[in-house]
């Protein structure tokens, strides 16, 4: 422990500036200003190193989130990248995008801010890039097995770089132009910029990892004969089916789900050509949904020109501080400000969206809301508070009920759970035999922390299943975590 009086000189959490909003909503870049090293060597300094770390165990990784503190304090910066690849094979991803459970678990929250874990792990990472310390691990000898990884999103990317260091010959397909899925498409670059993406893609083809995109397993490649072809196949397709809203005027010209949105907002970024783009320039937008995905797309709204952005949540609105009824080391849901929450709009909680009102063209122009009440333990507009709310855009991001599932029943007949996840056992596999699942679209959606978790776990249980036994490191099991603990 560097310094044992390091939480007590140190009461405050210290995080990155954002950069001033007129500023940022210019430009697509990383919200964020560069962080100070001598703020995160004071942050780092404040971890006690604790004789039970629940960070641990907040942690679907397992991250040795202690250790790598104490050396980010110490200034041995290669050291504690080392530390941090030894669980988690893309800290540029979690230190970014992850809701960071391990903050919430954090012994110090108990009476003090935690520890900004999440602001360490990504300065430890960018420093090693940086530095040129993340360098490729291809295998010393290959077993002459081969791997199919479906779906480039972070689960499969996480099964596909250990399944290639234990010496397979793995191929990742992805469907779309580029790969990355999520971490590519849906992401918008303010949150993380694709450079980022790149140079972790780049050490993963120089280990040997194949890439095929533009290759969609089902049409291009029926999932038969993709088994055939590989001694296993990974499914890591994410759950994609989004939810929907099913009231009057749901096919109005203008009402989309956010992810066809995003997917386009991406594509213009990256200096594609996007006919017909969905945009919000000069458009009052709703955006139905306040979680993650609908922060996305509120930030996106904004960078794009929107006239207005509202924001409308079902549900009520949580809580500022810990509650009673979700106590440490729990992940507890609170109240938050996103970075696009920042830059203008409206949120309204308790809003229930009623119907989709048009024009005499078929386009939406409003929406006609009313106040959400509880009967029954089920929620319901309350009659006599309808209002209507101007829309050319509306978005809906409500989340997701699984993976696609029609050609993996037909051309496989891989069953399905009673939640529309794949049915897997303890080791990951489906109920066909060598096809394995990992991430969203075995557990549903979730973190993005749970799916490298779940794309390491899946490759060990597939290099068993292939050599008998495993020469990957073991990581934290889903099925080990304590009840309550960590968010599903």
């Amino acid at each position: 422990m560097a310094d044992p009086k390091g939480f007590l000189k140190t009461t405050e959490r210290e995080l990155p500036k954002r950069r001033p909003v007129p500023v940022r909503i210019m430009d697509w870049k990383e919200v964020y200003e560069p962080g100070d090293s001598a703020v995160i060597k004071r942050q780092a300094g404040r971890c006690m190193d604790c004789g039970i770390p629940f960070c641990h165990k907040g942690c679907p990784l397992g991250n040795l989130i202690p250790e790598w503190n104490d050396l980010t304090w110490r200034g041995e910066g290669r050291a504690a990248i080392e530390r941090l690849h030894a669980t988690n094979n893309f800290p540029e991803f979690t230190g970014r995008l992850c809701p960071a459970p391990c903050e919430s678990s954090c012994v110090l929250g108990i009476n003090q801010p935690a520890v900004t874990i999440k602001q360490v792990e990504v300065s430890i990472i960018d420093e090693a890039f940086g530095n040129g310390w993340v360098e490729p691990e291809p295998p010393e000898r290959l077993t002459g097995k081969t791997v199919a990884v479906v779906g480039s999103g972070p689960a499969g990317l996480a099964a596909a770089q250990q399944l290639t260091r234990a010496g397979h010959t793995v191929a990742v397909f992805e469907r779309d132009d580029r790969i990355g899925g999520l971490l590519r498409y849906g992401i918008p670059d303010f949150k993380m910029e694709k450079r980022h993406l790149e140079l972790r893609l780049r050490q993963m083809q120089a280990e040997g990892t194949r890439f095929r995109a533009g290759v969609e397993i089902g049409k291009d490649i029926s999932w038969s004969d993709l088994r055939a072809r590989y001694d296993a196949v990974v499914v890591a397709t994410g759950s994609t089916v989004p939810r929907d809203l099913a009231i009057p005027g749901r096919d109005l010209d203008g009402v989309h789900y956010a992810m066809e949105y995003l997917i386009e907002g991406n594509k213009a970024v990256a200096g594609d050509q996007v006919p017909h783009q969905i945009t919000a320039e000069g458009k009052h937008v709703v955006v139905i949904g306040g979680g993650d995905t609908g922060a996305d797309c509120i930030g996106t709204a904004h960078r794009q020109g929107a006239l207005s952005v509202t924001n409308l949540a079902i549900g009520k609105q949580p809580p500022s501080e810990r509650p009673a009824e979700q106590p440490w080391p729990m992940m507890p849901n609170l109240f938050e400000m996103a970075s696009a929450h920042e830059e203008g709009g409206e949120r309204t909680f308790l809003a229930s969206t009623v119907e989709f009102l048009g024009n005499a063209a078929g386009e939406v122009r409003a929406l006609r809301v009313a106040e959400t009440e509880y009967l029954d333990g089920r929620r319901v507009p309350k009659s006599g508070t309808e209002r209507e709310i101007p829309a050319d855009l509306v978005l809906i991001a409500m989340g997701f009920t699984g993976p696609e599932r029609e050609a993996l029943e037909q051309q496989l007949g891989t069953q399905f759970t009673n939640r529309g996840n794949l049915e897997r056992d303890a080791t990951y596999a489906t109920t066909t035999p060598g096809v394995f699942v990992a991430g969203d679209a075995g557990r549903g959606q979730s973190l993005i922390v749970w799916a490298i978790a779940e794309g390491r776990a899946a490759a060990a249980e597939v290099d068993t299943f292939l050599m008998g036994e495993t020469v990957l490191p073991a990581p934290v099991r889903p099925t080990d975590v304590a009840i309550g603990l960590l968010p599903a």
